[in-house]
């Protein structure tokens, strides 16, 4: 799948979040996290000294990544430390896809208690148990294949995440096969939102409450086509029950952001519209958020920064 590669207004507040040492931790391998049936590498990032009872992150690469490298360059490394959470760094291997993408199009792959949804979440059940950290505290975000599989761990473990961000992704049930993800891809599918909504329902047996879900998107993006954002609303509005009107719309840092607020005033889904990006994760070198390179553009805007901040890490 060669097409598919894919504010810091918080520090204070963050360091006195959590346990946060003067020195860094580094990127480490766990092995022996479970039976691992996706056969995905574990990677953890955990500042030193870290308390009990703070939040663990998973963030999930695009296709020719590794977990290093969009760890560091997404910002999410800097996050952790700077804030003071676990961050669980997900690795896709050759031999399961040749340009290392996640599999979010492979039934296999999707479908709870199996493949690398599976292997994900028993990250996370490994990361929670060794930490000690707040098991209602757990998000999932990744970009581009990652943003896809994000998109199916809300829908396949919605008992263990709190939340997600699907970055340059696709909705849950969008694909089953390499053809067919291409088409999803672009120009996209357009389903009503009762049909996507029935495909995340179906994925488990949980009635609720549901993720609260962040998307991000750039409108000059021709690998994963800005169509995907809508059907993205249009998947996790009828999920949660909300309308597809936005309740709130403003802009962050110039670029139009968007609300969707359930029944209790609770935001349960969000867009952010990026324009005039192509295909990537946004970052914001300037205030110590991510590193540019390919798949990592400076937008002067962070997802990594921004959702510390909402999800309150």
């Amino acid at each position: 799948m060669r097409r598919f590669l894919f504010l810091f207004v918080l520090l204070a507040g963050l360091v006195a979040a959590g346990t946060v040492p003067a020195s860094a931790a580094s990127i480490r391998q766990v092995t022996g996290f479970g039976s691992n049936p996706g056969a995905l590498q574990m990677y953890e990032y955990k500042p030193d000294g870290l308390a009990a009872g703070r939040p663990v992150v998973v963030a999930l690469h695009g296709c020719t990544q590794n977990a290093t490298g969009y760890g560091q360059g997404s910002g999410w490394v800097e996050l952790a430390q700077r804030a003071g959470f676990t961050l669980v760094l997900p690795q896709q291997q050759q031999v399961n896809n040749i340009s290392r993408c996640f599999n979010w199009f492979q039934s296999a792959d999707v479908t709870r208690g199996q493949g690398e949804v599976e292997s994900i979440a028993q990250m996370v059940r490994w990361a929670v148990a060794d930490s000690g950290a707040d098991s209602r505290r757990v998000y999932v975000t990744g970009l581009s294949a990652g943003g896809g599989m994000t998109a199916a761990l809300l829908a396949t473990y919605p008992d263990l995440f709190a939340g997600g961000a699907v970055v340059a992704g696709l909705p849950y049930g969008c694909a089953t096969s390499v053809i067919d993800a291409y088409s999803c891809m672009y120009p996209g599918k357009d389903l009503t939102p009762s049909q996507w909504a029935a495909k995340v329902r179906a994925a488990s047996t949980y009635q609720g409450p549901w993720p609260t879900v962040s998307i991000w998107q750039g409108t000059a993006d021709y690998t994963v086509a800005p169509a995907n954002q809508r059907e993205l609303v249009d998947q996790w509005t009828a999920v949660h029950g909300t309308s597809t009107t936005p309740s709130t719309t403003d802009t962050v840092s110039g670029y139009p952001h968007a609300t969707y607020r359930d029944a209790s005033g609770r935001t349960a889904v969000e867009t952010y519209s990026i324009t005039g990006m192509g295909h990537g994760q946004p970052i914001d070198p300037d205030v110590q958020c991510g590193r540019s390179g390919a798949y990592l553009l400076d937008v002067n805007l962070c997802t990594a920064a921004r959702m510390t901040s909402t999800w309150g890490l």
